[in-house]
């Protein structure tokens, strides 16, 4: 990051799959994966970043993250 570069604060989801977490930012559409959550984040923040250098986001919107119930038929 160079001096006066603005930061953007994107969201992160991670799910573990099988023995790996699986990290991705619904902003931008970009996944990564690691051994660790820590690590699949620090992945995921590379490749944001790398996506982001080459196909720059002209206004960044926010998600809206919210839940929801349906019937569990187990």
């Amino acid at each position: 990051m160079n001096k006066g570069e603005q930061m953007s604060v994107f969201i992160a989801i991670v799910q573990k799959e099988d023995t790996l977490y699986v990290a991705q930012c619904p902003e931008v559409g970009t996944a990564s994966q690691g051994e660790t959550i820590e690590e699949a984040i620090k992945n995921l923040q590379e490749a944001t970043e790398l996506y982001l250098e080459e196909f720059p986001m002209k206004k960044i919107t926010r998600s809206l993250m919210t839940t929801f119930e349906v019937p569990s038929h187990a």
